[in-house]
């Protein structure tokens, strides 16, 4: 007997209609204290994102004080004229917000996270902590002691070192990029309360500043919300800082900070070249990408898939500063770790790989690869208001239209499998770059000097 089936079912859904995407472009306004704003709506982003950009690079930090701009940053966190730090963390907390803070060549910048129901009491402690910080002289010191720990343990890094020892050879000693950003021990030691408040004093001011903000503003009053805290924030009108050109030395040679007894060599070899100012630079990223971006990439395949050297290296392209007349340039490397008699083998098949790039190029598969990978995945990469709001204060930073990302896109789907070739051959000849070597320097100096890097040196670390 056939028992008919009392039960409804609800209609399955079907798939709409794919709709284009774009990065989003936001709006821009100055409000009255000269603070930039840049907002950009997200409906449904409950959480918003807020970046605050100062106009406090690390070449403005006083001689003999690298590492002031770092200590200011964390210090930001620290209390406010009404409020302790131990307040301070208790009202982000109530308010379910996250507040980080860093400094880097271009910029000091403070990041935010507070759910919309919420922002104005999270932009209220945001405002307070760069208009009025405490800068307590003991949580100063203490700021201070736990930067000179962490750099024992950066010392200790292969990879923090590898990078320490190119931007130090690469650069000039007079540019500060050359040092580390954070600072030394030399350094750091010698900072004290005056010195973090003559810098926040120097440099902290809304005229020269730029706030990012990023989320779902439909239950709030925006701009009612922006003119009660940061709109209340004022300072002294100055002009922008106007940063110097990135020059670099990338005559071919090797260094090697030696580690007597290490049991693998990290590597990282750069030079400088196009930014993201350039024509070029969707076709070096492109082309960087098939060279050593992920793990299907020509390195990959060959030093970790073939020869077993490693367990992944990368090639990536870094924006380092942008000058004032709207250049810059880019630190373009490769970086990965090897068992220490793998060292000059996997050099030597790192050059055999960019010789043969130059002389064959690259497939057209590899090409809608990379580029299925870098614009397919954009969509889910920028799904938080977060990720947006970070892309947004780097192209302030970098002093970049409104809508560059969005064109960056539509440049890489665009770009040619003989353009991406042409940008990444020209970004990596293998007689301009110098190579990084953490490891021990008696078992891999002698072979180096003859597979064609240049100059060894040899540091000790």
């Amino acid at each position: 007997m056939t028992i008919a089936s009392t039960m409804t079912f609800h209609p399955r859904p079907e798939p709409g209609e794919a709709t284009p995407w774009a990065f989003p472009t936001p709006t821009r306004s100055t409000l009255p204290n000269g603070l930039t704003v840049l907002r950009c709506d997200r409906p449904g982003q409950k959480l918003v994102a807020v970046e605050l950009i100062l106009d406090a690079p690390l070449s403005a930090e006083p001689a003999g004080l690298d590492g002031v701009a770092t200590i200011l940053a964390r210090a930001f966190s620290e209390g406010t004229r009404d409020l302790s730090a131990e307040e301070f963390a208790a009202e982000l907390e109530r308010a379910g917000a996250n507040l980080d803070a860093h400094a880097d060549h271009s910029s000091l910048r403070l990041s935010l996270e507070v759910p919309a129901s919420r922002l104005e009491r999270g932009l209220t402690l945001l405002a307070d902590a760069v208009r009025a910080p405490a800068l307590p002289e003991a949580e100063i010191e203490r700021v201070v002691a736990n930067r000179l720990d962490e750099i024992v343990h950066e010392l200790a890094n292969p990879g923090r070192r590898a990078a320490f020892a190119l931007y130090g050879d690469l650069f000039d000693a007079a540019d500060r990029i050359s040092r580390p950003r954070a600072g030394t021990a030399d350094t750091v030691k010698d900072i004290d309360r005056a010195a973090v408040a003559d810098f926040y004093a120097a440099h902290v001011r809304p005229s020269t500043a730029t706030a990012v903000i990023v989320g779902d503003f439909s239950a709030v009053d925006f701009d009612a919300v922006l003119a009660a805290t940061l709109g209340d924030w004022t300072g002294t009108p100055a002009e922008a800082s106007l940063p110097e050109p990135v020059t670099a030395d990338d005559t071919g040679r090797v260094i090697i900070v030696d580690r007597p007894g290490s049991v693998q060599t990290q590597l990282l070899i750069g030079r400088i070249g196009p930014d993201r100012h350039d024509p070029s630079w969707a076709a070096q990223i492109l082309g960087t990408y098939c060279l050593g971006g992920t793990l299907t990439s020509r390195l990959d395949k060959v030093l970790r898939e073939e020869k077993g050297y490693t367990y992944g290296v990368r090639a990536f392209a870094q924006p380092l500063r942008s000058a004032a007349d709207g250049s810059g340039r880019a630190m373009l490397a490769i970086s990965g770790s090897v068992d220490t008699e793998s060292t000059v083998p996997a050099l030597t098949d790192t050059l055999a790989i960019l010789r043969t790039l130059a002389a064959e190029g690259l497939t057209d598969e590899e090409r809608d690869i990379a580029v299925q990978n870098l614009v397919g995945v954009a969509p889910l990469r920028y799904e938080t208001a977060s990720a947006v709001c970070s892309t947004l204060a780097d192209q302030v930073e970098q002093g970049l239209p409104d809508d560059y990302q969005a064109q960056v896109y539509r440049r890489l789907t665009g770009t040619s499998t003989a353009e991406a070739t042409a940008a990444v051959v020209a970004a990596f000849p293998p007689d301009r770059l110098v190579t990084v070597l953490v490891g021990d320097a008696a078992s891999i100096a002698a072979p180096l000097k003859d597979i064609g890097l240049g100059e060894v040196t040899v540091v000790h670390a």
